[in-house]
């Protein structure tokens, strides 16, 4: 009997601005990830906590609960990689963002292939494990 093949990395984008999360999710999707969405912090916990992904994109400013608390209650759990992807652009948000225990952080707009970059290498090092 053959094996099957491995499913590809499964990425749950958390992000409240539809645009943005089907900029994120079509670009991820042609990457070969497998890719799921929600726009609110509370419901992302949620699912990743029920079937943890391969890797987070988290937006900070959420309804119902913060990206931040999202990542720190997620890890609390998991060591599922976790990248922000925001509009704050501020370096003490990104100091939290980590210290949190976020494993990057993209500001918006992603444009550009070099954005993506961090998720690459973060769900890539989740795939290895």
């Amino acid at each position: 009997m053959l094996d099957a093949p491995p499913l590809a990395p499964r990425v749950l984008i958390v992000e409240d601005d539809p645009n943005v999360a089907e900029v994120v999710a079509r670009y991820l999707e042609r990457e070969g990830y497998r890719v799921e969405t929600t726009a609110d912090g509370a419901v992302g916990l949620e699912r990743a906590l029920q079937d943890l992904p391969d890797l987070v994109v988290l937006d900070l400013m959420l309804p119902s609960m913060g990206g931040l608390e999202v990542c720190r209650r997620l890890r609390e759990v998991a060591p599922v990689p976790v990248i922000m992807l925001t509009a704050r652009g501020e370096e003490a948000d990104r100091i939290a963002g980590l210290e949190l225990g976020a494993d990057d952080y993209v500001a918006k707009p992603a444009r550009s292939k070099l954005t993506w970059s961090p998720m690459r290498r973060a769900s890539a090092v989740s795939w290895c494990r």
